[in-house]
């Protein structure tokens, strides 16, 4: 059936009920029973002492414009200080159709923010001695033994290839700096391939593991830091270690023990109702539209149902959905060394090990989620974690040694064990050409978040 755009009258109506529903959140609520946490938690209006709760409303009031601005069309954050709910704001539409309105069991897309719950994985593993940080990646992925890597190209498409040197290592796949390319942008031979194979529409991981063999790496091992499908390649090596499939061993080992019951690669039958909305703008009008767009041509991100009969790979680089609380206890793990609810996920030394910057100093994150090429200068990266340190961190109010990541449709979130807090926020938006010309989300919060925190 063919998508139709809503009519004018229908969106306008839409988002005037948007504004009229919006939901302010505040105060705390005890995180020492998350396993059972319920929704009706994030509503608790007990003052938290740690924040000004004048400023706390007015970063409230700050996410509700996003949507009263028309930036986006639904948005919900979470604040959580020492474990209790310091501010909840929701606003706008889940469903833009129907007038559904976020609510605080919606589903989201989370892209990217799927890494570091892979990172954490695979750090199970690390720690059950299944690999070592300096065992070769080919050691898991035999087929990767013969890679080669650029040596030069023209813009004539002609290029060179050489023999790799030495095999990437774990901890290169792990931080980006193993010289894998992606496929999502970029002119170099690498990119080119990955794009002419389809490597990210790989029907499954022993598929994207051929396709990836195939294809020449950017660069030399540990040379240069490359947000790559290095992640997904982590998806491929727990499924041979395991001898499970990505998506049992994260329930099994991560999700269930956490509570995550709405996390998921992909979204069922009676849940699918909970997803919100996916926008994006539109390549012609350049106006924030529903997707998919009425023109075929234009949906290029194939399914977004999330339904399980047609989701391709388990993506551990990007393809799973998860709810406002579900991420929330995810934090709530690592801000608390690895545990939460007397259940040890990952040791505290991993979660130092993951949450620390291993780059040297010529190595710079280039791309990192949805921070500001401005606020660039000091990050590092960790194991599947970017991380603020330094004089960063004292410039933005961070504390140093937090650690982040953000999805491809502006979900992003922070975790700061030097202030015990952490902020997440959801919305579903893909961006609009360069970063300069979208709303920074990340920087808003963060802005007013450090400006309520009581020194």
């Amino acid at each position: 059936m063919k998508q139709t755009k809503p009519k004018l009258h229908l969106v306008v109506a839409t988002v005037m009920f948007a504004l009229t529903s919006m939901a302010y959140g505040k105060g705390s609520s005890d995180f020492s029973s998350f396993s059972d946490f319920e929704f009706s938690d994030f509503d608790s209006h007990i003052l938290n002492a740690d924040f000004d709760a004048k400023k706390l409303m007015s970063l409230e009031k700050r996410m509700h414009k996003f949507v009263a601005d028309g930036e986006t069309m639904g948005i919900a954050t979470l604040l959580v200080s020492n474990g209790k709910v310091a501010s909840y704001a929701q606003a706008g539409v889940r469903d833009i159709v129907k007038g559904e309105p976020i609510t605080q069991d919606t589903i989201y897309r989370i892209y990217s923010m799927s890494k570091p719950i892979t990172g954490v994985a695979m750090m199970m593993l690390y720690e059950q001695g299944e690999f070592s940080l300096s065992d070769p990646v080919s050691k898991f992925i035999p087929e990767f033994e013969s890679l080669e890597v650029v040596k030069s190209y023209d813009k004539d498409g002609s290029f060179e290839l050489e023999p790799l040197e030495r095999q990437p290592t774990m901890q290169e796949l792990m931080s980006h700096t193993a010289g894998f390319a992606y496929g999502f942008s970029g002119m170099d031979p690498a990119n080119l391939e990955y794009r002419k194979q389809d490597v990210l529409g790989s029907s499954d991981l022993q598929s994207l593991v051929n396709k990836v063999a195939s294809a020449p790496l950017m660069h030399k091992p540990g040379t240069k830091w490359e947000y790559s499908i290095s992640v997904d390649l982590q998806g491929a090596i727990i499924e041979r270690i395991t001898g499970m499939t990505l998506s049992e061993y994260l329930d099994k080992k991560l999700f269930t023990p956490l509570g995550m019951t709405d996390t998921a690669f992909y979204v069922s039958p009676d849940k699918a109702d909970r997803l919100a909305d996916l926008f994006a703008y539109h390549p012609i009008t350049q106006t924030l539209q529903r997707m998919p767009f009425s023109e075929p041509d234009y949906n290029l991100l194939g399914d977004i149902s999330y339904s399980k009969e047609t989701r391709g790979m388990e993506s551990g680089g990007g393809g799973l959905v998860s709810t406002m609380a579900d991420y929330a206890r995810f934090c709530q793990m690592l801000i608390n060394g690895g545990t939460l609810n007397g259940i040890r996920v990952i040791t505290e030394e991993s979660v130092k090990l993951m949450s620390t910057n291993i780059l040297s100093a010529g190595q710079k994150v280039d791309i990192d989620g949805d921070l500001s090429s401005a606020q660039m200068d000091r990050l590092g990266f960790g194991l599947n974690v970017g991380i603020i340190m330094g004089a960063e961190s004292n410039k933005s109010k961070y504390g140093n040694g937090s650690y982040y990541w953000g999805g491809a449709a502006g979900t992003w979130f922070w975790i700061d064990p030097v202030n015990n807090l952490f902020f997440i926020g959801m919305i579903q938006r893909f961006p609009k050409g360069p970063q300069s010309e979208n709303p920074d989300f990340r920087g808003v919060s963060h802005e007013f978040v450090y400006d309520a925190l009581v020194q």
